[in-house]
């Protein structure tokens, strides 16, 4: 009688994910497969097909309960022979601390791990068991935090930021402003043309009424010498002079002076150009644009934005919105939108209500949380009631003496000669000058502690240009 085939690993292991069965099903062609695995291929590939035959299997495949069992069965031994010493075939029952090997009792007297420290395999697994529970529990406290309401208005408000239609209505107004320039250039230099055709035209039909006078003169002086050549030879001759004389001065032709023609290179010539030109001359510009992204809670901005004020406690509503890693959490300020590397760069800032501010400069690493006073790594000067001071990054304050309370405060940064200074409008006050070789790139920094705002003044484009 033959001898049974002997069972493997192989016959107990799915086709497709390549592990023990897991609630096998068997197919009308007689392959099985784990249930899941098998509805999941039928989804992927959009067919009832067999993986490993092709055959369709019209029907819901029944599940293979034999089959189950026996792999139920197969597993249990599997882990008893797990259990067992390769060696010795004696049950591993302890750890080897140095090696961190399961031991039978045994290979703990060999000579391998004679000298080592065993313990029970319980006692290890107790322990291990404690620290998978322990993270487990650290696990579910990260879920706790993500799901509590801070993180939610975090997303909220970052949501608010991608969607807010008040955005879209700024970018839309802006773009009308400029389809009304455009309109209004368009008015302006049909109408300038218009002007320009009626005063040519006037001045051709000047010249145009000239030229009939001259030939209803002429067309008189033929007349008369029509009459003269038919008035008799005595008279002719008596006549002669005076009438030779009237037929020998000739009008002249009215003078044709340069500009008579439409200027058209005037209206087309470099036509983009020019109009943009135009249009950029009655454009307010704004050297500096706050960053909103930066500011803190505590602070609102202007439409532009180019002012920025301190809210009063009922008006805060956004305080969630502090966690933004790029905002001020502690301090309201406020940076500009963009940092410079080289060159030399003027902003002028209106501060004349404002009874606590500071501008200046930060540089790109400047600490945005967790400070419980100014951050490091600002040059400022500012006002604190009716004290003028400057500040350096290592906020050593330092009082400044002799001057009135400025209504207007000029920023000059100079990157190239490392200096940074701050005067009046005009430049005929100087109140301070840092001097220092910045390293990285650096930002407008504004500072309001004050209801009143302060605000970066536009630059009227000169008409000269």
């Amino acid at each position: 009688m033959a001898s049974k085939r002997p069972f493997c690993d192989a016959d107990f292991l799915c086709a497709v994910c390549h592990d023990v069965f897991d609630r096998p099903v068997v197919l009308l062609c007689g392959h099985s497969f784990c249930k899941d695995c098998i509805e999941r291929y039928w989804s992927v590939n959009d067919s009832r097909q067999c993986p490993m035959c092709r055959q369709t299997s019209a029907n819901t495949p029944s599940l293979n309960l034999a089959l189950g069992n026996l792999c139920q069965a197969f597993l249990h031994h599997k882990r008893h022979l797990e259990e067992l010493c390769e060696v010795h075939q004696e049950k591993r029952t302890l750890v080897c601390c140095d090696d961190e090997q399961l031991l039978c009792e045994i290979c703990e007297q060999s000579e391998e791990h004679r000298n080592h420290t065993s313990r029970p395999v319980q006692e290890v697994v107790e322990e291990h068991k404690g620290v998978l529970r322990s993270e487990l529990d650290l696990l579910k406290e990260n879920i706790e935090l993500m799901q509590q309401s801070d993180f939610e208005c975090d997303l909220l408000a970052l949501k608010m930021n991608y969607d807010a239609p008040d955005l879209e209505n700024r970018i839309k107004a802006g773009f009308k402003d400029i389809h009304q320039l455009l309109i209004h250039e368009e008015k302006a230099m049909f109408n300038e043309l218009k002007l320009e055709k009626k005063e040519k035209l006037e001045s051709l039909k000047s010249k145009n009424e000239i030229i009939s006078e001259e030939i209803h003169m002429l067309t008189t002086t033929i007349k008369d010498l029509e009459k003269e050549l038919n008035s008799g030879d005595i008279r002719i001759i008596q006549n002669f002079k005076d009438t030779l004389a009237r037929v020998q001065c000739k009008p002249e032709d009215p003078e044709m002076t340069p500009g008579d023609l439409i200027d058209i290179p005037k209206y087309v010539g470099n036509f983009n150009h020019k109009v943009w030109q135009k249009i950029r001359r009655s454009i307010i510009y704004t050297p500096v644009v706050l960053d909103p992204n930066t500011a803190n809670f505590h602070l609102t901005l202007s439409v532009d934005p180019t002012s920025v004020r301190n809210l009063n406690k009922s008006e805060v509503i956004n305080e969630q919105s502090n966690n933004n890693i790029e905002r001020f959490a502690d301090c309201p300020c406020v940076l500009g939108y963009v940092g410079y590397s080289t060159g030399k760069h003027t902003w002028d800032v209106d501060v004349e209500e404002n009874t606590s501010w500071m501008v200046g400069v930060a540089v790109e690493s400047v600490q945005r949380r967790g400070t419980s006073g100014l951050p490091r790594g600002i040059w400022c000067m500012g006002l604190d009631g009716d004290v003028l001071s400057v500040t350096d990054p290592l906020e050593s304050r330092v009082p400044l003496h002799g001057f009135v309370k400025p209504t207007v405060v000029r920023v000059n940064l100079d990157l190239s000669a490392g200096r940074l200074s701050f005067s009046d409008l005009l430049g005929q006050t100087v109140y301070h000058t840092f001097t220092h070789n910045f390293t990285e790139k650096v930002f407008p920094f504004f500072y309001n502690e004050c209801a009143y705002p302060i605000s970066i003044l536009p630059v009227v484009e000169s008409k000269e240009k």
